[in-house]
């Protein structure tokens, strides 16, 4: 009998990945279980980096190696965390071939301080992309505007992308079209589109922990009514327009030669508040073509008790009545993402500069 985990995908079409990555998880056969029980990927982000190494013994011996051969502890984090995606890459390879380059995938991302300048970004994510040299790498980049140009050059150039940090339908419209753009690009170049991949990360349980605070202090009934629901509508919708932006003459001239979808991938989908079922983000959100990434604690919880059901295209026109009556109570939608927007890419950043900060400190005692 097929999991819930198997069977989302062999019924549905959605890959289920782990949103999660520690050394422990190559070494004691976690990650390695995880794919025989239907995991196809894993991402990756500098939160998790962090609670990685600041929570075990399991970098110690290789950071100090890497100090004494005269790394900064900023190049030491970087091989501590390459160990880590290349040991993930080496355990997704046979599905990723088994998948034909679909699934299989490993994200990581580039340096989160950089999200706001898109050349630096764009060369980092080159660096990152040529120094890993895997098939089934993905690199996040942050779908912040600065970020546009250099995913679109990322896929023009062959370079398989996860954008990441997605809040708002304005901004989703816009990844995509940096995605078709850059597939045209490279076909007018008269390069083979068949092996580039991406995913558009659009965050979910944040819209909702940020709309249920401005709803609850509507205090009206219909605001009550209306908790919950912002997060899941607006997936609906997106998946809606995932749909329109890969149909059609154009679409239909990039997949004719090879070009695969950008899957839209559910991301943060643990349910922060406790008042709602804990696999809400994972039943709610399930169709073709489509990601999520599941933390621990959703993976088994879904692995357990999960509905296997085609939801995210079903019931739309009442997501489309969800969404404005959300905004008809003086809910700006486009302040929420973009305040979501600078959270997100403030707390990668706070996250990525607190472990190297304890790095520089460890490295200071091993000198």
């Amino acid at each position: 009998m097929s999991s819930p985990l198997q069977s989302v995908f062999s019924a549905q079409g959605q890959s289920p990945w782990l949103d999660n990555l520690q050394r422990s998880y190559l070494t004691n056969g976690t990650l390695r279980q995880l794919i025989e029980n239907g995991v196809r990927g894993l991402t990756s982000n500098p939160t998790i980096f962090q609670k990685a190494i600041q929570g075990s013994q399991d970098y110690d011996a290789q950071f100090t190696e890497e100090i004494k051969r005269g790394l900064s502890s900023e190049q030491a984090y970087w091989e501590m965390v390459l160990a880590d995606i290349n040991g993930a890459l080496d355990q997704f390879n046979s599905l990723h071939e088994l998948s034909s380059g679909v699934d299989g995938f490993v994200s990581v991302e580039v340096d989160p301080t950089l999200a706001h300048d898109g050349d630096a970004t764009l060369t980092a994510a080159r660096h990152l992309h040529n120094r890993i040299n895997r098939s089934n790498v993905m690199i996040k980049i942050p779908a912040t505007r600065e970020g546009l140009p250099a995913i679109r050059t990322m896929i023009a150039e062959g370079r398989s992308v996860n954008v990441t940090l997605i809040f708002s339908l304005q901004r989703y419209s816009e990844v995509m079209e940096a995605y078709i753009a850059g597939l045209e690009d490279r076909m007018n170049a008269g390069e083979s589109l068949s092996r580039v991949q991406s995913v558009a990360s659009f965050f979910i349980s944040r819209v909702d922990n940020e709309v249920d605070q401005m709803l609850d202090a509507n205090a009206s009934p219909q605001a009550a009514s209306l908790k919950g629901k912002a997060a899941i509508a607006q997936a609906k919708l997106a998946y809606e327009l995932f749909t329109k932006a890969f149909s059609g003459d154009r679409w239909q001239a990039l997949s004719n030669a090879g070009a695969q979808v950008q899957r839209p991938l559910w991301a943060s989908t643990s349910t922060k508040n406790p008042a709602y079922p804990d696999t809400l983000y994972v039943d709610e959100l399930i169709g073709p073509h489509t990601v999520n990434t599941l933390p621990d604690a959703t993976l088994a919880a879904f692995a357990d008790h999960g509905t296997v059901a085609r939801t995210i295209d079903t019931d739309v026109h009442i997501a489309h009545e969800v969404w404005q009556d959300i905004q008809s109570l003086g809910i700006d939608m486009t302040a929420v993402a973009d305040k979501l927007e600078r959270e997100g890419v403030a707390s990668f950043i706070k996250s990525f500069q607190e472990l190297l900060d304890a790095l520089s400190d460890k490295a200071s005692t091993l000198s």
